[in-house]
């Protein structure tokens, strides 16, 4: 069992104009193995801001509170240090990464993680596995990383990494953003996989969407308004907020 503390979070981003704006106003969270947490909230209120600062995004500086994974200071670590530590992110816009095979990706996140290679025949065996329940072609594993990949295709393979790296605790940055109907139900399955492995990882979901929700079912679901928690509760906030929507909370911001 691991625990990802988040206490009191404040991060600022710099501005255009050589100034600072703060974001994320005093957030607390906890997320145990095993379990779901959507955060939900308006555009603009500090989703994708909280994810890059526990991955660790430079353009994003923490001013107070403190992140912690099974009482390590995640906020001490370098990206690549949090990612061994057992952090994942799977991010909003995938970026491309020209003249890298996606074969040749996973296998060396996966080698960096573990701090060895993986048995090259286990390996094979694991990816097309994972690529079959993703419902992707074997020749994806040939294509240069997100390059000319379809908003689809670039969440599958977000899940894919997710599947093969078996981080601790995964965030997922507006997964089904840019999904239909039919990928939206693989890539949840693919989470639901890993979630139902013995990796057992903790999973914050972060969505302005219920839709994603009748598939990937939260243990808590928490409102997030104005760089903070405004309300937490079970999955029945949610279908609250798919009837009343944001603006209760935005009046009291």
């Amino acid at each position: 069992m691991s625990t990802l503390e988040i206490r009191d979070l404040h991060v600022t981003v710099d501005e255009a104009d050589g100034g600072t704006k703060e974001i994320l106003r005093g957030v607390d969270l906890t997320i145990a193995s095993g379990e779901v947490h959507a955060i939900m909230g308006p555009n603009g209120s500090g989703k994708s801001t909280l994810a890059y600062s526990i991955a660790g995004h430079p353009k994003y500086t923490v001013t107070g509170g403190s992140v912690t994974l099974d009482g390590a200071d995640v906020l001490e670590m370098s990206v690549d240090e949090r990612a061994r530590a057992g952090l994942f992110l799977a991010m909003q816009y995938p970026v491309e990464v020209p003249g890298v095979t996606v074969s040749n990706f996973l296998r060396t996140a996966k080698t960096a993680i573990d701090g060895e290679a993986p048995k090259l025949r286990t390996w094979v065996k694991d990816v097309k596995q994972a690529m079959d329940g993703l419902r992707m072609d074997p020749s994806f594993a040939e294509r240069n990383v997100n390059e000319h990949f379809s908003g689809g295709e670039k969440k599958r393979h977000e899940i894919l990494q997710m599947e093969l790296l078996k981080p601790k605790f995964a965030v997922l940055d507006e997964t089904d953003s840019g999904l239909d109907v039919d990928a939206l139900k693989i890539v949840s399955e693919g989470v639901n996989r890993a979630l139902a492995g013995g990796q057992n990882p903790g999973v914050l979901l972060i969505t302005h969407y219920t839709r994603i929700l009748r598939y990937i079912k939260p243990d808590f679901v928490h409102v997030f308004v104005d760089g903070r928690v405004a309300e937490q509760g079970g999955p029945e906030l949610a279908d609250s907020l798919e009837e009343t929507g944001y603006d209760r909370f935005l009046a009291k911001a």
